[in-house]
């Protein structure tokens, strides 16, 4: 599938070497200000190349947007985004055209289709990640027409916790560290990862501020599960935990449960989600991500006709993904509250009374 949503829906297209990569977003209602700069910039924090830890790929990621927009406002149409791959090296996947990259899709992409773009993974690339970014960014304006504010940073990298939470530094942070106290150990970790042609893994924290009760699609598309499944669709991710997460598990159901008071809830050990429903409280999400898989060390695959052989990769990757994913994942928490608020607009009939009964 390359669609997402129900009712803001989006679909993407376009291989990371391929001539463009780029999104159909449908759903977004008519007279929602469409402010292109804003668009352009949530690419350029994911954008490739700019620094010592990311990989050294240089693309603008300008995009252009072709349809849905009149005079700056949306019309109610499919707005079509496209951004056009410019620093393609293709010829750094030849040696690797019959071979599977350990860690990488290719062997499964193989399996299921019979035929699969050796170069740079084709379609299964992160690459087409910037399109999400793209789409979630008109998401995010239309969360601010109801002051929801969706942020992420990096709390983890190869073991090394932050305990402080600041999402106002992540976003000067060449890493979006979140705790500046540890946001040197962390870039040294990446960096001496990096010397020994390796890679490292981290965690993600994505906060949601403003979201008002009742988001949610109980039984099937509940909120705190359709956040799970966006999470897990973004390359590299191993893990999601949504409030506690898996220290839940260890406590009594007195030391978890959120208790509440007249002002409110008393904690939100629940991650601001219960029943699949959100609660108004803050939206917590530890999202894990696994080592970036293409490292520059020899290693033992296959090849197409099944004979083992050994691999070196060439190219430009990042040694430390986590820090361009933390932009994917606040897009993606962005396109699913966009996605629930269209979707509970008509969950009580005195909200389409309003509408249609003015």
């Amino acid at each position: 599938m390359n669609s997402f949503g129900l009712r803001f829906r989006f679909t993407t297209f376009g291989e990371s070497h391929g001539r463009a990569i780029g999104t159909v977003v449908d759903g977004v209602p008519a007279g929602l200000k469409i402010d292109e700069e804003f668009i352009q910039k949530e690419l350029e924090r994911r954008r490739p190349g700019q620094n010592k830890f990311t990989t050294a790929r240089k693309e603008s990621d300008r995009v252009e947007i072709l349809s849905g927009v009149l005079e700056g406002v949306a019309t109610g149409t499919p707005i079509a985004m496209v951004i056009f791959n410019r620093d393609q090296r293709s010829r750094d996947y030849s040696a690797i055209k019959e071979l599977f990259r350990p860690g990488h899709a290719d062997f499964t992409y193989q399996q299921k289709y019979g035929i699969r773009d050796y170069r740079g993974g084709g379609r299964s690339s992160a690459r087409e990640t910037a399109a999400r970014v793209a789409a979630g960014a008109v998401a995010k304006l239309l969360l601010r027409e109801f002051d929801i504010e969706v942020e992420a940073g990096v709390a983890e990298v190869a073991g090394i916790e932050g305990r402080e939470l600041n999402f106002d530094y992540a976003r000067s942070s060449e890493i979006m560290a979140l705790d500046p106290q540890v946001e040197g150990e962390q870039k040294e970790a990446i960096l001496k990862a990096k010397e020994a042609h390796d890679s490292v893994g981290g965690c993600v924290i994505v906060r949601a501020r403003g979201v008002p009760p009742g988001l949610g699609e109980p039984i099937y598309y509940k909120l705190d599960a359709v956040i799970a499944e966006a999470m897990m669709g973004i390359n590299a991710v191993k893990g999601v935990e949504i409030g506690a997460g898996r220290e839940a598990a260890a406590m009594r159901g007195s030391d978890h449960n959120d208790q509440m008071g007249r002002e409110g809830f008393l904690s939100n050990r629940a991650g601001g989600i219960l029943g699949g429903i959100s609660n108004g409280e803050e939206i917590l999400v530890k999202v894990w991500f696994k080592p970036t898989p293409s490292i520059f060390q020899r290693q033992r695959t296959i090849n197409l006709q099944g004979e083992e052989v050994s691999i070196e990769l060439q190219g430009r990757h990042d040694p430390f993904v986590a820090a361009r994913g933390a932009v994917v994942a606040e897009a993606m928490m962005a396109l699913v509250l966009a996605d629930m608020l269209l979707l509970g607009a008509t969950s009580r009939l005195q909200s389409l009374k309003k509408v249609y009964n003015g």
